[in-house]
Parts: structure tokens; C-alpha cells; sequence
């Protein structure tokens, strides 16, 4: 899987978050739902967050989309079987 490197503001100073690509589409996909800017989005997560910021949206996003269980970003965990 590819990892995409953005910039992000944070409390006005930006900052780099490196993620995967299917990472980036579902923080788009909770931020329109939220009615937030993919920026505003991180902040919040960043307000919150133990460890590092990469982990912590990725935390974030499983979390988000396991209590929607209908959302079309498809982040579904591999079961390894084919």
C-alpha cells in the first residue's frame, strides 16, 4: 500500500502526516460528514490524541467507520483469506 506524505495546519504551523492513501480518503469522507475541513478534522484528532499523530487518525478512522458500519470509504480489515 502506498504512503502518501500532506501538509497539514495544526493550530496555524504546519505539519507533514504521512498515511496511507486509503487513510487520506476516509478523513475526507469523516470530514465532509462532519462538515469539516480535512484541517479542522486533524486538529480535532490532534487535541486528543497519545503517540504520535499518524497513528493516532488512523486509530481514529477505524474507530469512526466501525461505528458506521454502512460508509462507503471501504477501510476493511484484511482477513489474509483470498
Amino acid at each position: 500500500m502506498t504512503l502518501r506524505k500532506r501538509s497539514v495546519q495544526i493550530s496555524g504551523h504546519s505539519t507533514s502526516v504521512t498515511l496511507e492513501e486509503p487513510f487520506w480518503d476516509a478523513l475526507k469522507e469523516i470530514a465532509a460528514a462532519k462538515g469539516l475541513s480535512l484541517n479542522a478534522l486533524v486538529e480535532e484528532i490532534d487535541r486528543t490524541r497519545e503517540g504520535n499523530l499518524s497513528s493516532a487518525i488512523r486509530v481514529y478512522a477505524l474507530g469512526w467507520f466501525k461505528e458506521r458500519p454502512g460508509s462507503a470509504a471501504g477501510v476493511r480489515p484484511s482477513t489474509g483469506s483470498g
